[in-house]
């Protein structure tokens, strides 16, 4: 019988604790790991003792001295592109000014659809920038940009193309959500069945057109569209071939997530006023749900998603920033994850596979999320040893490094 081959690889990382996410043990937690990488996927995770059997080489060998290693981070719900900024909008609310007197004032989301449309494709690109490099310095490798502040078709397009040439300039993966309807802009009025057959008839298929959408969302609420108006937006995305995913159950219960569920849909997202029905739609349908912390803190709302019932349901869950002007200028995962903890009880394992593998899986991403071989070596190398210490410190800089498609990361 022939000799087995010895591995080559491009990179061994050898003293690392690792919390892989690939069993059900807490973290997944592999000690005094190692972790081999062949162009841009894992090839080998195990304990180092193991390599002694196995006569491997790599072109490099780095020792993490004990550090911890992750999966890089991944942000599924984002709205990173915009223009301007509503911080005297908050500073207005904490004086005591009502929503309504906000938005008579020209404020609210009215305000961010003007700054966008005011603003260039470069101009939206510089400050989404800023905003997506202080999600990356907290060890995030994939991101999710939503549009949905444009409410024009240039504008929509500007906003998704933004969001590619953004991926393209850092370097990482960032998959686009259509979100057209996300509210009836003011020049339609009351128009709003012209405008939501502009945007399920034109805008779409154009834009699917052009390459820009990864999926299509929409914001399903009482101020916003009825599962009504959204289920024709759904059934054109998936005859186009796209996922579907939804605001839901975020100020009130609207069946939304029934409804994402019914056409398969990859995530149902806010769900703080979710009922069994809801959850058991999603759960034989595999849809995600992703809890968005930074929404309900920053709103003070008091109603929290039903977290009992989705672990009892087996639903995946997933965190997120939720990261836009108005109701959650969150720019940390990490903080995120704490949030869930302290907010929604989350244990630290949950919430870190919420921001790895079940938010990976939000996206329709099965190449990422956990450390195990064939998947894409994208890491973060924490200066921590505790899986736990990433949802227990509040801030602070515990990124080492970030590895993306299996090389050392800016």
């Amino acid at each position: 019988m022939a000799a087995m081959t010895a591995p080559r690889w491009d990179v061994l990382l050898t003293g690392a604790r690792l919390a892989t996410f690939d069993a059900d043990a807490p973290f997944g937690l592999v000690d005094d790991g190692a972790l081999a990488i062949a162009g841009e996927r894992i090839a080998w995770v195990g304990r180092r003792e193991a390599l002694a059997s196995m006569r491997a080489t790599a072109s490099e060998t780095v020792d993490l001295g004990g550090a911890l290693v992750t999966p890089g981070l991944v942000d599924c719900h984002t709205h990173l592109v915009f223009g301007g900024h509503r911080a005297g909008e908050f500073d207005m609310r904490l004086h005591g000014a009502s929503y309504e007197t906000i938005a008579r004032a020209g404020g609210g989301i009215a305000a961010t659809v003007a700054a966008t449309r005011a603003a260039s494709e470069d101009a939206l690109l510089a400050s989404a920038g800023e905003r997506a490099r202080a999600l990356l310095a907290d060890g995030a490798t994939t991101l999710e940009i939503k549009s949905g502040y444009g409410l024009t078709l240039a504008d929509e397009r500007k906003m998704l193309r933004v969001a590619r040439r953004l991926g393209d300039t850092l370097g990482v993966t960032v998959r686009t959500s259509f979100l057209g309807l996300h509210t009836v802009p003011a020049e339609f009025g009351e128009r709003r069945s012209a405008y939501v057959t502009e945007v399920c008839d034109r805008w779409l298929p154009a834009l699917a057109a052009e390459g820009l959408v990864d999926a299509v969302d929409a914001f399903c609420e009482g101020i916003a569209f009825s599962p009504e108006e959204i289920r024709g937006l759904f059934a054109r995305a998936t005859g186009l071939g796209l996922p579907v995913k939804l605001h839901a159950e975020q100020l009130s219960d609207q069946g939304g997530a029934a409804l994402v569920a019914a056409f398969g849909g990859l995530s149902a997202d806010h769900l703080e006023h979710l009922d069994a029905a809801g959850i058991e739609a999603m759960a034989r349908a595999g849809t995600v749900a992703v809890l968005l912390p930074g929404a309900l803190y920053a709103l003070r709302e008091t109603q929290l998603p039903p977290v009992e019932g989705l672990r009892a349901a087996g639903v995946p869950i997933a965190v997120a920033t939720d990261c836009n002007p108005g109701t959650s200028p969150l720019l940390s995962l990490r903080l995120a994850a704490n949030l869930a903890c302290t907010l929604f009880r989350l244990t630290p394992d949950e919430a870190l596979r919420g921001v790895t593998v079940h938010a990976a899986r939000a996206l329709g991403l099965t190449d990422r999320g956990t450390l195990a071989a064939g998947q894409r070596a994208d890491l973060a190398v924490w200066n921590v040893r505790d899986p736990a210490e990433l949802c227990y410190w509040i801030g602070g800089d515990l990124l080492r490094q970030r590895w993306v498609a299996g090389r050392p990361a800016a």
